[in-house]
């Protein structure tokens, strides 16, 4: 890790001077226990010798305390942030549902360590809505009414979030990451082209949830109960805080569909999606015998979709955005 260009004083050449950053590695004591840290140094350039900067004590305070709390397995701030807007709550009121004092999660927020014991209930939260409730339980008489019942709430919203799989909330959390606007409208019709570019580029589908032909193109009906309550409006779901910073749970090909499908399809409204879907084989042959307004949830088997978007790609080579891009348009040109 290097800067160049950045000057200060040098007081072993007592002049200013250029100096670069890297990294050196410190031994030190915690609890009678020694600690190997990777800390940032600046070194003069002319006498290489290390040299003090502004906010580089204050950078290598944050870098052995990360460094730490990983060697220990130590909650995090951020994880306790993630917690706090998962569930809706302040940090006093988290304090004691979690059973701590009242300024236990106060005094993390600002720098200070946790024990392993408090940090893994505060990691055992954060990981199971289930244990949360339990804690909400066990400490109801130290929460007020409205605090108990709001934090209930979410917690049985989490739960309902692991009602799909995991490879599913992986890909939805993904996309909502790519994307600033997202309506349940739009991400049903951008799962559904995830699955058959993938199920077309890689001979498999990316997640194993099963698709149903609705009035409005294809569902996943699990995923249409998570966001039913935004209706037409963007979706701004606190829960899926949970998976910020995991995109490593999806592999290179999964992601590469993503992009794909987020840079073509993505730039679509829901209704112009849902066009696109109405003009496809699948969701037709689905529909088939249904008027237009009657509902069904007639199955749209894997299997199918699969077979489709092979012949899409044969044609249109849906491996690229260009491709892509030329399916898009002949279906819309096919829609009006």
């Amino acid at each position: 890790m290097t800067e160049k260009g950045r000057r200060d004083f040098c007081i072993e050449c007592r002049k200013e001077t250029e100096y670069h950053l890297q990294k050196r590695n410190i031994i030190k004591k915690i609890r009678d226990k020694d600690y190997t840290f990777g800390i940032t140094v600046a070194v003069c350039a002319e006498c290489g010798e290390e040299m003090s900067i502004p906010g580089l004590i204050d950078k290598n305070v944050q870098e052995i305390d990360e460094q730490y709390r990983a060697a220990e397995g130590l909650v995090t701030i951020d994880d306790i942030e993630k917690l706090m807007k998962i569930y809706k709550i302040g940090k006093a009121p988290l304090s004691l549902a979690l059973g701590f004092g009242e300024v236990t999660i106060p005094r993390y927020l600002e720098g200070q360590v946790p024990s392993k014991e408090y940090s893994n209930i505060v990691k055992a939260a954060l990981a199971s809505p289930a244990y949360m409730k339990q804690k909400l339980t066990e400490n109801r008489e130290k929460l007020t009414d409205a605090a108990y019942k709001k934090v209930m709430a979410a917690a049985e919203s989490m739960e309902n979030l692991f009602s799909v799989s995991d490879k599913m909330l992986r890909v939805i959390a993904y996309v909502f990451e790519k994307l600033e606007e997202v309506t349940p409208l739009m991400l049903q019709k951008l799962l559904y082209f995830v699955q058959g570019v993938h199920s077309a580029l890689y001979g498999k589908p990316a997640f194993t949830e099963d698709c149903s032909a609705w009035v409005h193109g294809p569902v996943y009906p699990e995923v249409y109960e998570l966001f039913r309550d935004f209706k037409y409006n963007p979706i701004d779901d606190a829960r899926f805080a949970l998976l910020e910073g995991t995109e490593d749970a999806l592999t290179d090909d999964e992601k590469r569909v993503i992009d794909l499908v987020v840079n073509t399809f993505g730039m679509y409204g829901g209704k112009a999606l849902e066009k696109i879907t109405h003009n496809e084989e699948p969701w037709m042959e689905a529909r088939k015998g249904y008027e237009d307004s009657i509902p069904s949830s007639e199955l749209l088997p894997k299997d199918r979709i699969m077979k489709y978007f092979i012949a899409v790609n044969r044609k249109y080579g849906i491996d690229t955005e260009s491709g892509l891009r030329a399916y898009i348009c002949d279906m819309l040109d096919r829609a009006s």
